[in-house]
């Protein structure tokens, strides 16, 4: 399937009959792809109301929007492929579509109906807006490393769809083939990957218009999909002393990553500590008595939320923990964080899974920050969760500890483990990224002046600072 073509030819020469929107809206089933925090279940909300609203006059009853993260008690959810069995079985007999949205995604229903009204319904169809790879990426496990542009996978931010006799044949597939993949990293390429099979299966269709522009833009008038907002903000940004940043280093990169921290985002933090495996007052850093370790750093980080809630610092409503080679903007995080309640058990970052099709767990990535709420941090001691060993994977482990006090890790996109050159271009284009990890073949310090830096908070230009105050 040529995926270069333009949808309607795509569709070939099958006659869309007389039935009315009405029809088609019908057997449309919405997910969005949500998260258990508060937040974002109010987000969600939002979302489902704004297509109710728009869908009352067209038809009766409303169609159905599924929120992803309540439909079963598997943490693996998120990863939408042990649940396609779910929605074949639930929704098969009487849908033509599965359409997927994020909290953020805004969609013009009429137009999308009159999109989708374009393909065969009866035929397979993977439809998105496509993104690549400019070059093999870590992120992606090195894939197509000879040409990376040659595969497209789609951009959640701007809504895909699925046609039922796709997720009929795939659901099957996970039924008679269970998922085998050990980690989940960048869920948007990992299912483009499951549903080409190897070339066997449908390539991503590309709709022009499933978009990522702003809903106010001038660009998107012709779009069924826009963005509401580019990046959060609800309230007041927190509070640069409220927030307790803790940097993992140890001594053969005090001279090396510690500088480039010093020279850009540590001017930004109110409260910070370095933690090494050697007291040096010169920078300075607190050795926690954890030798260092050169696999992971378990050890080290419960050792330092251990110290987090002593009275050896001030006491303060989140933690944020990061590597040596972080690269951050602390005001961006003030803004996020205005979001969140610190009184509720938070764990934030970018979320990894490890075994979700076999009842696994999900991980906030360490190389990309990750933030705790104070609430969760004394949860997590107070269950007598710890490390298998010192130089076990300290986010990996914290995943297993979380999910199994039933506390769930959200998700966000700013945050990354990686550095901008293994994200598409275009996905980072409708970001206001809070992080990037790794100086690999990289000037750190102009990555962090490209991407990261603000000045001030006041001074973060205004495209940036679009609230969803009034709209909570």
């Amino acid at each position: 399937m040529d995926s270069t073509q333009s949808p309607a030819a795509l569709a070939g020469t099958h006659k869309v009959d007389n039935n009315d929107m009405l029809t088609y809206l019908r057997e449309i089933v919405f997910v969005i792809q949500s998260q258990s925090n508060s937040y974002h279940v109010r987000q969600a909300e939002r979302r489902r109301e704004d297509l109710l609203q728009q869908t009352q006059s067209l038809t009766q009853p409303p169609p159905l929007v599924l929120f992803l993260h309540s439909l079963t008690d598997n943490e693996g959810d998120w990863s939408i492929l042990p649940l396609l069995p779910y929605f074949s079985l639930s929704f098969g007999k009487n849908s033509s579509w599965l359409v997927f949205l994020e909290e953020e995604t805004k969609v013009k229903v009429t137009k999308l109906l009159q999109i989708l009204r374009k393909f065969d319904r009866r035929k397979e169809w993977f439809l998105g807006k496509p993104l690549h790879d400019e070059e093999s990426t870590i992120i992606h496990h090195y894939a197509f490393a000879e040409n990376p542009s040659i595969f497209k996978y789609p951009d959640f931010s701007a809504a895909w769809a699925l046609s039922f006799p796709l997720v009929d044949r795939l659901a099957n597939k996970v039924k008679d083939d269970p998922l085998k993949s050990d980690f989940t990293i960048d869920l948007k390429h990992e299912v483009a990957l499951y549903i080409w099979e190897n070339g066997q299966g449908p390539r991503l269709t590309g709709v022009p218009e499933l978009c990522t522009e702003s809903e106010a833009s001038q660009a998107a008038q012709h779009c069924a999909t826009t963005l509401s907002n580019l990046s959060p903000l609800c309230g007041d940004p927190v509070k640069k002393e409220e927030i307790f940043v803790a940097v993992k280093t140890c001594k053969k990169f005090h001279n090396e990553r510690v500088p480039v921290v010093k020279k850009t985002w540590e001017r930004d933090a109110s409260l910070l500590e370095y933690y090494s495996d050697h007291a040096d007052p010169t920078i300075p850093t607190i050795d926690l008595g954890v030798p260092n370790t050169e696999r992971g750093h378990c050890g080290k980080t419960f050792a330092i939320m251990k110290r987090y809630v002593s009275e050896a610092v001030p006491k303060t409503s989140w933690l944020l923990v990061v590597d040596d080679d972080t690269l951050i903007s602390l005001p961006r995080l003030q803004m996020l964080l205005s979001c969140y309640d610190p009184s509720e058990p938070v764990c934030l970052g970018e979320r990894y899974g490890y075994g979700l099709g076999q009842g696994g767990y999900s991980y906030i990535t360490g190389g990309g920050g990750m933030v705790f709420s104070r609430t969760a941090v004394m949860k997590l001691l107070a269950s007598g969760c710890k490390c298998y060993s010192d130089d076990a994977p300290d986010d990996m482990v914290l995943g297993m500890c979380f999910n199994a006090l039933g506390l769930p890790v959200t998700h966000s996109p700013l945050f990354h483990q990686a550095r901008p050159e293994d994200y598409s271009r275009e996905f980072l284009n409708h970001q206001v990224p809070i992080s990037f990890h790794k100086h690999w073949n990289i000037d750190p310090i102009a990555v962090f002046n490209r991407w990261l830096k603000d000045g001030l908070t006041s001074e973060i230009p205004q495209k940036f600072m679009k609230s969803t105050k009034e709209e909570l």
